[in-house]
């Protein structure tokens, strides 16, 4: 994708701990998470802060008052006035969508210094009211009402049975159908069991769980000091202790006899992640170590009546051909874990020669996942999904591990709401 003459390469990463939802960040909302990891990433990498050029940034519950969040970052953190910014929104993909966005400016010669990312603070969900309130009350809240004007409000809003805040849903727009809800339906298409989900889950938390204590994550994770003056440094949700056992004993939330839990399914998590990302020429002029190259990337989508997530079955593929290259040329491997069901949804179906030839105009099969090579420190399972983050986290944590082990090329797999499959693949400087 990119020629010789520029390639956009990954410098440094950062992130905040990820905390489960309404705990420890309740009071930081999505701009505020995103200039913690900002904060830590210039901190962290060194780069003087008016070097930068511009941020690229990924929400998926964008603040409604100020939704241009990358724009807010470069204010609140004094940035240079000219460092402009965008916020993209591509459901669960944002965090990369901002990446490759980044990239591909960096590519083109429009930037040489540029930082993307994600946040997302579940904790801040707006409530929405019924459009129903918004069309009586607006006219009154906007203008200069009248005491009849108020009576028309009463008026209009009657019956006052419909009137109230609806509860936000995790569900797709188009089907009504809930993500969990989606899940149970792609456990029952590919025939993936409790036990299966279950297993992956506590491996999830053990890999985390390892990573955490061999200090694998502290090149990226940056504490966070709450309002209250509380300092949170370690990610909130992985669970050491974890079993298939214990996991075995939670109660199926989404379908009656069903196999999706809470203990084999992402959390609801606050959190924010920032990629630093130059190129090529520019780090090494100004004596960065690039850590990894962005290769190439892929975006695809599919019937969200079908199964909404297994877009990954597709983009992971075209990845890896804009690349020039197969699975099994690929190091390590990691995929974004919305459930274990639809994880291991996506890996029978690289596996599939079925698919391979419906889905893929193949002959053969992608290939088989070497279970040593995908997810090494964990996933969104056992650390925990914001949003609008976890793609910029996946970027981090396998540009790092790169740079550390030596090894040649990883590819990112993501699923995200309305059928969308989400790639790159990354290759060591």
């Amino acid at each position: 994708m990119a020629d010789q003459r520029t390639r956009a390469v990954v410098v440094a990463g950062a992130r905040t701990p990820f905390v489960r939802a309404f705990t420890d960040f309740t009071r930081l909302d999505s701009i505020a998470l995103a200039g913690a990891a900002v904060r830590g990433l210039l901190e962290r990498s060194g780069i003087a802060p008016g070097e930068i050029q511009s941020i690229v940034w990924g929400g998926v519950i964008l603040p409604s008052h100020a939704p241009n969040i990358a724009r807010e970052v470069a204010l609140d953190l004094n940035l240079d006035f000219g460092c402009e910014g965008y916020t993209v929104t591509r459901a669960c993909a944002s965090g990369l969508q901002a990446v490759t966005s980044a990239a591909a400016a960096i590519e083109r010669g429009e930037y040489d210094i540029m930082i993307a990312g994600g946040s997302d603070s579940t904790s801040n969900a707006e409530i929405k009211l019924p459009q129903k309130v918004v069309h009586a009350v607006a006219p009154v809240a906007l203008g200069k009402p009248k005491p009849k004007d108020y009576l028309d409000v009463v008026r209009r809003l009657a019956p006052y049975t419909d009137i109230l805040p609806r509860q936000p849903k995790i569900s797709e727009r188009t089907t009504g159908e809930v993500m969990g809800e989606s899940a149970e339906k792609m456990a029952r298409i590919n025939g993936i069991s409790r036990a299966d989900q279950d297993e992956f889950a506590a491996r999830s938390h053990h890999r985390a769980a390892a990573a955490i204590a061999s200090g694998r994550f502290d090149d990226e994770v940056v504490p966070v000091t709450t309002p209250s003056g509380t300092r949170i440094d370690t990610d909130g949700l992985v669970r050491a202790n974890t079993s298939v056992d214990k996991l075995a004993t939670l109660s199926p939330v989404f379908a009656k006899g069903g196999t999706v839990t809470a203990g084999n399914a992402s959390p609801l998590t606050d959190g924010a992640a920032a990629v630093l990302l130059m190129s090529e020429e520019k780090a090494r002029a100004l004596g960065f170590t690039p850590l990894a190259a962005i290769r190439s990337w892929s975006f695809v989508s599919v019937d969200p009546a079908d199964q909404v997530l297994i877009g990954p079955a597709i983009s992971m593929p075209r990845a890896l051909d804009k690349a020039g290259l197969t699975l099994a040329d690929i190091d390590l491997v990691d995929i974004h874990e919305a459930f274990a069901a639809q994880t291991l949804s996506v890996l029978r179906m690289l596996e599939s020669p079925e698919w391979a030839k419906t889905r893929l105009d193949r002959d053969e099969a992608v290939g088989s996942v070497d279970i040593d090579k995908l997810n090494v420190h964990g996933g969104s399972i056992s650390l925990g999904h914001p949003f609008g983050a976890t793609g910029a986290r996946m970027v981090t944590t396998m540009a790092n591990e790169l740079a550390r082990t030596g090894k040649e090329t990883a590819l990112l797999g993501i699923c995200a709401a309305g059928g969308i499959g989400a790639s790159a693949v990354l290759e060591r400087v």
